[in-house]
């Protein structure tokens, strides 16, 4: 048995209720019967009261149907639970946010967009995580016609610290975002996301690949459909690929000063594809639990480069934990919804926070003290 099991078994969870005010014979006629019928009133009254008189302002539900487990790829809600756990016990530990994992015995987009709907008079907002594309993007756009406030993870949270970690790289090798040559690899929930702040972020030569090769427009279909065909990766197709070029990853990758993975496949690149890369590359390769390409094969192509991947036993961890707590205690402070001028303002305030970025320092670590007042700052300032 792994350690990681270990802990878990344990355990028995990673988190738990606690009560905030201890029942006694003199304050139980407050707390319940009949004292609770006065705030029932006054909710019926106006259900905005329900943020005054119950924790619901506080209060987020963590949605997802396990088809997109980290580990398990798309597998029963069951397995879902210690992840969604996982993410609970930091929206409390980093951002004193109560967090309710709830993984969805359905698969079915309709019926999970319903199920947010039932829900919402119990939560502030809802945390859309591990649902595969394009029925993740699916969910989310059907979720921006309704008066929710919700943050998408594997889209916004990602794409937010992508961008973060690229500003200080790029600034280390003296290229501005609009000069840079980009290859994403990965069009899925991330990497539509990350496609998006880019190209609201200046980038002007972004090449986006899935596992057809390179998105460009016209692109035919598959003559027997696939997720690799949908309004998502057609969108992609016209915000990238100026020239449009056709061929493989590797084509994508000749000449490009970096790499960005959101696959989802561990050790997809080869030292020889590091190799047709411009002089110190920036490879973050963010495929958990392996990325794209180790260490170790990059230094067979290149001597100076700066790398970066989702896990934390390497330098530079580009991981959505850097920005979910932060973002999501904004978001309920000043009941803001969260789009891509925000997810901008988040990247540049976390980039700030690294003063003196040099390869092995380019985004601040998960529990630096500072993310969390920054990102709640820059939200209620836009908000």
């Amino acid at each position: 048995m792994s350690e990681a099991l270990r802990i878990h078994k344990k355990l028995k969870g990673k988190i738990e209720i606690r009560v905030k005010i201890r029942p006694s014979p003199k304050n139980i006629h407050l707390i319940y019967t009949p004292g609770v019928a006065d705030a029932a009133r006054e909710i019926s009254k106006n259900p905005e009261a329900s943020f005054d008189y119950t924790s619901r302002g506080n209060n987020i539900a963590i949605i997802t149907d396990g088809s997109r487990t980290l580990g398990a790829g798309d597998t029963i809600p069951e397995a879902s639970l210690p992840i969604m756990e996982g993410k609970a016990l930091f929206f409390k530990f980093f951002a004193g946010i109560d967090a309710y994992p709830l993984c969805l015995a359905t698969k079915s987009k309709e019926e999970i967009i319903r199920t947010i709907e039932i829900l919402s008079p119990n939560f502030a907002a809802f945390n859309i995580e591990d649902i595969k594309a394009p029925k993740s993007l699916e969910i989310v756009e059907e979720l921006r016609k309704r008066d929710l406030i919700f943050f998408h993870d594997d889209e916004q949270g990602v794409a937010i610290v992508t961008l973060a970690a690229l500003f200080n790289a790029l600034k280390l090798v003296g290229k501005k975002p609009e000069k840079a040559r980009i290859c994403l690899a990965g069009a899925g929930t991330a990497g539509y996301g990350i496609c998006n702040i880019l190209n609201h972020s200046g980038v002007k030569n972004l090449l986006v690949c899935d596992a057809k090769g390179i998105i460009f427009k016209g692109r035919p279909a598959s003559p027997q459909g696939g997720e690799d065909d949908n309004k998502y990766v057609r969108e992609i197709a016209d915000l990238t690929n100026p020239d449009n070029l056709k061929g493989s990853l590797q084509d994508a990758l000749k000449g490009s000063d970096v790499f960005i993975g959101v696959t989802g496949i561990g050790n997809l690149l080869k030292s020889s594809d590091i190799e047709s890369m411009g002089d110190n590359p920036i490879i973050f390769a963010l495929s958990n639990p392996v990325p794209e390409i180790f260490p170790e094969e990059i230094k067979k192509a290149k001597k100076n480069y700066i790398f970066a991947s989702g896990r934390p036993d390497f330098n530079n961890q580009i991981n959505n934990i850097i920005v979910f707590p932060g973002v999501m205690r904004g978001l309920l402070d000043t009941r803001t919804k969260l789009d891509l001028v925000l997810e901008s303002k988040v990247a540049a305030a976390v980039a700030s926070l690294v003063k003196n970025p040099k390869a092995s320092y380019i985004i601040p670590n998960p529990f630096d003290k500072r993310l969390l007042k920054t990102i709640v700052n820059c939200v209620k300032k836009y908000g």
